[in-house]
């Protein structure tokens, strides 16, 4: 490690800080800036990975190019390939003209690709081409592109895990992982905090003309135990709070704590949104629950069907009656009688619980009412009483079965004894 080249980089660049993760960060920036090679970064948000890229052009041959640094997050999805690739005159509405996009305009010179973890699917595709061939197509157009760029891409989200759920590419991230470089969070940092404290509280009394702002060893105790979810950028906003809104110059640990949040324990890695930011797992639940209830109900009508399906044929083995067969020709699920040879068919049930509620309506010349009460009868008696139980061995729902013994005067009889 060439400390004092790390050293030249931070006067150059107002770096603040002295721990070892930060130090090894910008030493592997260092070493490979001469190269071609593409770079990712890792860290938290907020954490300043802005600051590797930049250490990076200007210390490669490419110094003397152009060096774009793109959000990725904040160019929506239907405009990204044409940001990045260009388009042609026509492409889409809008497209008065032609574009060359980012990699065309950077030509010879770098690309830092921020947020790369929320780029499409579609456009991932589009940028290992690049990667792998240094050819793209625009935005409407047939003709192939050449460009040479030299790519560093910055993410702070967990990479293995979007991988895993098919939200980036394998391929894509082998390919611009070739050399992997980690940003300490703010809390790894150790005393660094206090150096950036007071690098931020001297910023805000030269610029506003006010005192600058000091910790007591209590507070400086705090700074250092905090897990700064939002790292240095988080830092840097609660030392300006203070420095306008505090009264006392002298920060003790009551009224730092005034000014840190308490609720703040989220310190792991970002989890990229789906489809930009939304996720369908609660939809998803909800529609899965809807059609299980539905199952339920359908199952409870086709029990009720086969019911009836199997009291007919029962009466028309007991009766012996030919001209059963003969009268009747079908019966249909939803309608509520059955249908004999050349009659109108009955309008339909619609509603689910109207089809369970209703009973067969037989002929009269079958009897089939005398039959269906002995059934009932014996169903009852077999199972003590129980009507559930009666129910279940019917194959008919507990209110069916209520309102045929309601029709065929069973609680009656049963009053009577």
């Amino acid at each position: 490690m060439n400390t004092e080249e790390i050293k030249r980089v931070k006067q150059r660049y107002n770096i603040v800080g002295n721990s070892d993760g930060l130090n090894r960060a910008l030493d592997v920036a260092l070493q490979v800036a001469p190269t071609d090679l593409s770079v990712l970064i890792f860290g938290e948000s907020g954490v300043g990975k802005e600051i590797i890229p930049r250490v990076i052009h200007d210390n490669s041959p490419r110094k003397r190019e152009r060096y774009f640094a793109i959000n990725c997050g904040s160019i929506p999805e239907g405009t990204i390939d044409s940001e990045l690739f260009g388009h042609e005159k026509g492409s889409f509405t809008g497209a008065i003209g032609e574009s060359e996009g980012y990699f065309g305009v950077a030509n010879k010179g770098t690309i830092f690709l921020d947020e790369v973890g929320e780029l499409p699917l579609a456009t991932q595709a589009r940028l290992l081409r690049v990667l792998e061939t240094g050819e793209y197509i625009r935005v409407g157009g047939q003709k192939i592109m050449k460009t040479d760029v030299r790519i560093v891409a910055a993410t702070n989200v967990n990479m293995q895990k979007a991988i895993s759920e098919g939200r980036f590419r394998e391929d894509l991230y082998y390919r611009l992982n070739t050399i992997p470089i980690q940003m300490p969070s703010l809390r790894e940092r150790g005393q660094d905090i206090i150096l950036l404290f007071r690098l931020f509280a001297l910023q805000m009394a030269e610029k506003y003309r006010i005192p600058k702002i000091t910790l007591t060893d209590e507070a400086k105790a705090i700074m250092l135990n905090y897990k700064w979810p939002g790292n240095v950028r988080q830092l840097k906003n609660i030392t300006e709070q203070m420095s306008v809104l505090s009264q006392n110059r002298e920060i003790d640990a009551k009224t730092l704590l005034q000014f840190i949040p308490k609720d703040e324990e989220s310190t792991q890695l970002a989890t990229i949104s789906s489809g930009g930011s939304h996720s369908y797992e609660s939809e998803r639940e909800m529609v899965f629950k809807i059609l299980y209830d539905m199952k339920g109900s359908i199952g409870d009508l086709k029990r009720e069907m086969n019911s009836m399906r199997k009291q007919l044929d029962e009466a028309r083995n007991l009766s012996g009656a030919a001209s059963y067969g003969n009268q009747i020709t079908s019966y249909e699920p939803g309608t509520t009688a059955l249908t004999p040879v050349g009659a109108q068919s009955p309008s339909p049930i619609t509603n689910i619980e109207e089809a369970e509620a209703e009973e067969i309506r037989e002929p009269e010349t079958l009897n089939l009412s005398h039959l269906g009460r002995q059934m009932v009868e014996k169903a009852l008696e077999r199972n003590g009483g129980n009507r559930k139980k009666a129910a279940q061995e019917l194959g008919i729902s507990d209110r069916t079965l209520y309102r045929r013994i309601k029709q065929y005067g069973l609680d009656k009889d049963k009053q009577d004894e």
